[in-house]
């Protein structure tokens, strides 16, 4: 095979035919055949011709070498060479032409299934002479199509490309068209429009402009709805339905956005068959090339576990003031009531509980229960009181107190030791008198001394 440039060949019978390669021999002993090119693309409606030579030995075992049939053919799945005029396909559209040893094949009013492989092969008067030019040329038939993107809700400005299902040989000019007018100074594959519902788009390649690529229209949005269209609980089946009377309006496509665009499915139905909570938003239907109003999903559900916190989230000192805080994620929102276990009233409500003077009775497990319409949670949070500052100086106090009254006593026991010392060093015989009438308190005291006759017992009684 010999790559050659590629060349673009068009003719004013309505020929739209991209040669992609040249010159290619397929033979062994004699027995060859030359196509023209090994890929062609045409335009779908044009007319195509595929081109060839073939060769053959003049003679074998002596005996002279005619041919006796030619024809075309491809391969329809079952591996047999049938000849192309023999079916009903493409009847009246396929013409041959030999002369001189060349071989062409012409089709017209070209369709995209004619899309294949077509090889010549041609039949001798040898019982083995017989050849088939293999491979043989590949035929793509293209329409072209104006692609949008670049979409946008807040406005109808998007981007246009013109674009063909095979590749097109070298740099082709293009022609744009609005409302049927052509659009001065446009050639590129890309054009930039804003869209209004009552404009229609084409293109064509220059040079071929009797083949212009279907129109699109300025969007024409297409309808949301929702089933059912009641209120949407968590775990039910939901379908979303997209409806359009675009020209063209063959493709469905959604989109969510979170935040950005982000491709769902294809198809006029998006079903959530166990819709979730983390599925609401807005959902957008896009029809063929235009982008629809969005549809919001709002997802009721019931609360989940609650989150509860205290501050502050130190030890909680006697007599502080402590603020619960709780949360949870529902929809709709969830109502908060706070409790104290083992009380039946409840505490207070609200998303926030504040206790300004905290004291040990406070001490104990406390829940915060969200609920809304569609169910109830509850979490739970233990709090215990630490000793106070007020509290500590109270115990300083009581023990300075009970210091000071034990002074006396000791100071008095003391006073009482030494008068015994003093009492041994002057003789047995020689108590210390010692005046108890002055001290009422000491009275019995006294009258008990007297009566002992023991001067230390006396002063040990003291």
């Amino acid at each position: 095979m010999r790559g050659a440039a590629m060349s673009l060949t068009a003719a004013a019978s309505g020929f739209v035919v991209f040669l992609l390669s040249v010159s290619v021999i397929q033979g062994q002993n004699g027995w060859r055949v030359t196509y023209t090119s090994t890929q062609i693309c045409a335009f779908k409606g044009s007319a195509v011709e595929i081109r060839c030579s073939y060769t053959y030995p003049s003679t074998i075992n002596g005996l002279v070498t005619k041919v006796k049939k030619r024809f075309w053919f491809t391969e329809l799945g079952n591996g047999e060479s049938v000849d192309l005029t023999t079916i009903s396909e493409y009847t009246q559209r396929v013409q041959y032409h030999s002369e001189n040893n060349d071989c062409t094949l012409r089709i017209s009013d070209l369709r995209e299934r004619d899309s294949a492989e077509y090889k010549f092969r041609f039949i001798t008067n040898h019982s083995t002479g017989k050849y088939t030019g293999s491979p043989g040329v590949t035929l793509s038939v293209t329409d072209l199509r104006v692609h949008v993107s670049g979409f946008s809700t807040s406005s109808n400005w998007v981007e246009l490309k013109c674009q063909s299902s095979c590749p097109l040989p070298g740099h082709p000019s293009y022609v744009w068209y609005k409302n049927g007018q052509n659009i001065q100074g446009q050639t590129s594959d890309s054009y930039s429009a804003s869209l209004d519902p009552a404009d229609s788009f084409s293109c064509a390649v220059r040079g071929h402009e009797d083949f212009p690529s279907p129109s699109v229209y300025g969007p024409k949005l297409p309808s949301v709805s929702v089933s059912p269209s009641a209120e949407i609980v968590e775990g039910s089946s939901v379908t979303l339905t997209c409806s359009s009377d675009a020209n063209p309006a063959a493709k469905y496509t959604w989109y969510k956005e979170k935040p950005v665009y982000k491709y769902l499915s294809e198809g006029p139905q998006l079903i959530f068959s166990s819709i979730r909570s983390s599925d609401s938003g807005q959902y957008y239907c896009r029809a063929e090339n235009e982008l629809g109003k969005y549809i919001n999903i709002n997802v009721k559900y019931g609360p989940k576990l609650p989150s509860v916190s205290v501050s502050p989230s130190a030890e909680i000192v006697e007599g502080s003031s402590v603020t619960l805080t709780c949360s949870s994620d529902a929809n709709p929102a969830a109502n908060y009531t706070w409790y104290k276990e083992n009380e039946d009233s409840p505490k207070a409500s609200g998303q926030i509980f504040t206790i300004t003077d905290f004291r040990a009775e406070h001490s104990g497990n406390y829940y915060c229960e969200a609920q809304n319409r569609r169910g109830r949670q509850n979490s739970t949070l233990h709090l215990i009181v630490v000793a106070g500052n007020s509290t500590m100086i109270m115990n300083i106090i009581r023990l300075t107190v009970v210091v000071l009254m034990l002074i006396p006593l000791l100071l008095l026991s003391l006073w009482a030791r030494k008068k015994k010392t003093l009492s041994s060093t002057t003789g047995p015989h020689e108590p210390e008198e010692i005046e108890l009438d002055s001290c009422p308190a000491y009275e019995n005291i006294s009258d008990t001394a007297a009566q002992t006759e023991d001067p230390e017992e006396q002063e040990d009684l003291v």
